[in-house]
């Protein structure tokens, strides 16, 4: 009978601290969580500050752009996502399997209709894709409204600079509940950010303007006024947009006259994008008649960078700055 009273006590503890951890998985699932985020009203691109309570940890996560995907994974959280829009552009290798696997919505940027088609409870990523436009997976405003609740990336708003990414991935951490492992990847992130910047060191600050060309037969300078995020990763190389202050649009004679040491072009080739490739671009640049005698078709110049590394909005951004460094200094 003793020997019995002893198993049957052994049982009973393994019961109860089974009980105890199921009943502490499903207390963390449906926890209250509040986070700061931001929320922008339905047409403006305006976005404010706000506190948003999770009642329960999203478990079905629709992410608008490739980067932000990584993000996730990164912090182990794969199997929450039903979807990802904006498929291309350079990838992370270090969590390509884990990408690869991730269901894909589009290649393109997700109208509203097709982000809700994946029935998410939560949609995630970058701030300007929070739109009305045919383009955007709707405002947070009307995404509340359907019970939809929103996550917005603060390096993707206007203000937001890379460092803003470490908010974000923080935040990230908070909301799912995994704080070491994003602390961990934001630890990793800035020991690479750091030496980086050691490589690049203290070169002069130098002028250039990015050309947002899609086809080699058409030049389009973009000033990049309002984009913070853009200006804060070349701000890393020592490159200083020249054209930062100009709202609008800016014709190729300004262009000639500012006669900037560096032009840069996007890639669009890489990760699933069948554009061209900053090759094509570049070639096209040294041959055209009218840029002759600027500086940087002189002395060529003239560098491509991933689209994703100036507009991705995350952290793969310093990728994109250490090929770019090592094409401009060597």
């Amino acid at each position: 009978m003793k020997k019995l009273s002893v198993i049957m006590t052994i049982a009973l503890a393994f019961v109860l601290v089974g009980c105890s951890n199921t009943t502490q998985d499903k207390a963390g699932s449906d926890k209250s969580v509040t986070i700061s985020n931001y929320e922008n009203k339905k047409g403006s691109t305006e976005f404010s500050k706000v506190e948003t309570t999770f009642e329960k940890i999203p478990e079905k996560i629709f992410v608008n752009t490739k980067p932000a995907a990584e993000i996730l994974l990164h912090l182990g959280l794969q199997d929450r996502i039903v979807g990802v829009g904006a498929n291309f552009g350079q990838g992370d290798e270090t969590v390509a399997k884990e990408y690869a696997k991730l269901p894909k919505v589009s290649t393109d940027y997700v109208g509203k209709e097709l982000a809700l088609s994946v029935n998410p409870d939560l949609i995630y990523g970058r701030g300007t894709l929070f739109s009305e436009e045919e383009w955007g997976n709707g405002s947070v405003e009307s995404l509340k409204e359907m019970s939809v609740p929103s996550f917005i990336l603060g390096s993707s708003i206007q203000g937001g600079t890379f460092e803003s990414i470490y908010d974000d991935i923080e935040r990230t951490g908070t909301l799912f509940g995994v704080e070491n492992k994003a602390k961990e990847f934001s630890t990793e992130l800035k020991e690479k950010e750091a030496a980086i910047k050691k490589t690049i060191g203290t070169h002069d600050k130098a002028d250039f303007a990015y050309l947002h060309m899609s086809t080699p037969d058409e030049i389009m300078v973009y000033s990049a006024s309002k984009e913070t995020f853009f200006q804060s990763v070349f701000e890393m190389l020592n490159l200083n947009n020249i054209f930062k202050d100009v709202e609008g649009e800016v014709s190729l004679e300004s262009l000639i006259k500012a006669d900037p040491e560096y032009l840069i072009v996007p890639d669009w080739s890489a990760g699933g994008s069948d554009g061209v490739s900053d090759q094509d671009l570049i070639d096209s640049l040294m041959k055209d008649p009218r840029l002759q005698e600027m500086q940087a078709i002189k002395n060529k110049k003239v560098y491509g960078l991933d689209y994703n590394a100036m507009f991705g909005y995350g952290y793969q951004s310093l990728e994109g700055v250490e090929q770019l460094a090592k094409k401009i200094y060597g």
